[in-house]
């Protein structure tokens, strides 16, 4: 295989991975400066997969990045994220040591923000003898899939309690900002939170439950809807789930599938209904859908965790790249006036 057509095969977050995996501790931690939260984790977790990765391999990627980044106007600044642990997996403690101060130890690392870097389930026991209205403030400041690991260690009750709190949460108060002070780090100075900030929201609640396993999800929503039911209907009506791929409209669906592995794809298609196959092997070339639905016949059985995970790997793509403008969920592409 040439060194293009391998190129071709491999996905942009394990170019990602190779790449930080080539420059050395020093210039991969300045570079993870200029990610995302979600970035970070993402390529993070990828790099601990890598293996076996050839000289050629390593010079594709890099002279891939440099056409890239010599056509690109500037580079994007995001926010740090938690990736201690995949990082030290990947590159083993002592060398992984370094790098991780780099990111970890800056002056903006505190507060709220320093919550982002914690395991969710050590975050669930830092907040777990709080307040109801406290721990839905903390929630809201995660991301939501962080979020949604941390309320998948409460109980029913507790889950439905503080997704309904986040989903009627508008501005946060002085006096829940000192409690939270208290229970963070004292103060909030490098936090970025301010007075008054807008946290959660109906559209956050549903990201939250978007990212929850398919189990938990549908019984937090009948639980939120014995409760208050026109609530439980906004929140569902803004969840985005896997069958929901079909209603994007096909340059939407070509420009996704750009983006994803054939491996995710072919383990999220497994549960999937005949309408999305037929709807993702009508946008590739026929070659391309002949391999993949090949691919799909001769593939043994899979758990149906490994499948839930690859069809929300495939929806946080659908969701980063509809935030980025390049997609739309809802259907049509076409601008409306």
């Amino acid at each position: 295989m040439s060194d293009a057509a391998a190129l071709n095969e491999t996905s942009p977050i394990e170019k990602a991975a190779i790449l930080l995996l080539s420059v050395g501790e020093a210039n991969a931690a300045k570079i993870l400066r200029y990610l995302t939260p979600k970035e970070v984790q993402r390529v993070g977790a990828q790099m601990t997969k890598m293996q076996d990765i050839s000289t050629e391999q390593v010079q594709a990627v890099i002279e891939s990045f440099l056409i890239e980044a010599y056509a690109a106007t500037g580079l994007g600044v995001g926010n740090e994220s938690y990736i201690r642990n995949v990082l030290i997996e990947a590159l083993g403690e002592e060398k992984a040591n370094s790098l991780i101060d780099n990111i970890l130890m800056s002056d903006k690392t505190k507060g709220l923000e320093a919550l982002r870097w914690m395991n969710p389930k050590l975050v669930a026991n830092t907040i777990r003898g709080e307040h109801p209205q406290i721990q839905a403030v903390i929630l809201s400041y995660l991301y939501p899939d962080q979020a949604a690991e941390v309320l998948a260690q409460f109980s029913e009750k507790a889950r439905t309690d503080l997704v309904m709190r986040i989903a009627t949460m508008e501005t946060v108060n002085q006096a829940a900002l000192q409690e939270l002070n208290k229970i963070v780090e004292g103060e909030l100075t490098g936090s970025g939170l301010q007075q008054g900030q807008f946290l959660g929201g109906v559209k956050f609640a549903a990201d939250i439950v978007n990212n929850m396993d398919s189990s938990l999800e549908q019984t937090l929503m009948e639980h939120i809807k014995e409760v208050d039911e026109p609530l439980g209907t906004k929140i569902q009506d803004l969840m985005f789930v896997f069958d929901d791929l079909k209603n994007i409209d096909d340059k939407g669906i070509q420009a996704l599938l750009r983006e994803v592995s054939s491996e995710v794809l072919v383990l999220a298609l497994k549960a999937a209904d005949e309408d999305l196959k037929t709807k993702i092997f009508g946008n590739m070339s026929k070659r391309a859908a002949e391999l993949l639905k090949d691919d799909l016949e001769v593939k043994g059985p899979v758990r149906v965790t490994e499948v839930e995970t690859a069809q929300r790997e495939i929806l946080a793509v659908a969701r980063r790249m509809a935030d980025a403008g390049e997609i739309v969920l809802g259907g049509s592409s076409e601008q409306m006036i």
